[in-house]
């Protein structure tokens, strides 16, 4: 099985290296086309910055590249949000692989799509209501989850997040997790997957979507 990973201006793709090793699969990190176009799975990564990652992409023409390709292709974290249509984060174009736009958390109460959210996570002992810190650090679940990429996987499993913006909820919608509001934790568009979480982080679990996509 030949799995590539797609290099470019992210942060995490030694991460996401360790944790495919810990599976027992090897990867190549690459931005070249042809590498890139003969790999069985593809896996697209990101930490960073949205504008800034997009340049890069554009400068080698992996923009409209990555588009094209017919194998299954998993996003994670800012590799999701580029798959998006639109990305507050500096007012930027993306792929528009997914028909959803990302935004950033909003703490304010007066913000008429945020909220003040009320769960086990936004509640300190003896506190009361309290608004939730942004970005969102930390381990959230995951529910509502659809398509074999969670298969073996429950209902509202424990994931690690680090992230200031979201994917709203939509069509193209896996998985959901609620942080303010309810917002996309998974994405879904014919041989296009997105995570916004970190499976290479993400421990048993993260392992378990890892598998899962390695069998898409």
């Amino acid at each position: 099985m030949n799995l590539v990973i797609i290099k470019y201006n992210a942060g995490n793709i030694q991460s996401v290296l360790y944790a495919l090793n810990r599976i027992g699969i090897s990867a190549i990190v690459t931005d070249d086309k042809e590498t890139i176009a003969a790999a069985d799975k593809i896996i697209f990564p990101g930490v960073g910055e949205a504008s800034t990652a997009m340049s890069y992409l554009k400068e080698r023409q992996l923009d409209t590249f990555i588009k094209e390709l017919k194998q299954p292709v998993l996003g994670i974290c800012l590799g999701m949000q580029l798959m998006c249509s639109y990305s507050e984060e500096n007012n930027t174009d993306c792929l528009g692989i997914f028909d959803e736009k990302v935004k950033r958390f909003s703490n304010n109460i007066s913000d008429g799509e945020n909220r003040l959210y009320t769960s086990p996570l936004s509640l300190g002992e003896g506190q009361g209501e309290r608004l939730l810190k942004v970005p969102q650090m930390g381990w959230n679940n995951i529910y509502d989850l659809k398509t074999p990429l969670f298969n073996n996987i429950k209902e509202d499993s424990f994931c690690y997040f680090v992230h200031s913006y979201y994917a709203s909820v939509g069509k193209d919608t896996i998985a959901t997790t609620d942080y303010i509001l309810p917002y996309s934790s998974a994405l879904n568009k014919d041989n296009f997957y997105g995570v916004q979480f970190h499976p290479e982080k993400s421990a048993d679990i993260g392992e378990t979507i890892l598998h899962n996509f390695i069998k898409l």
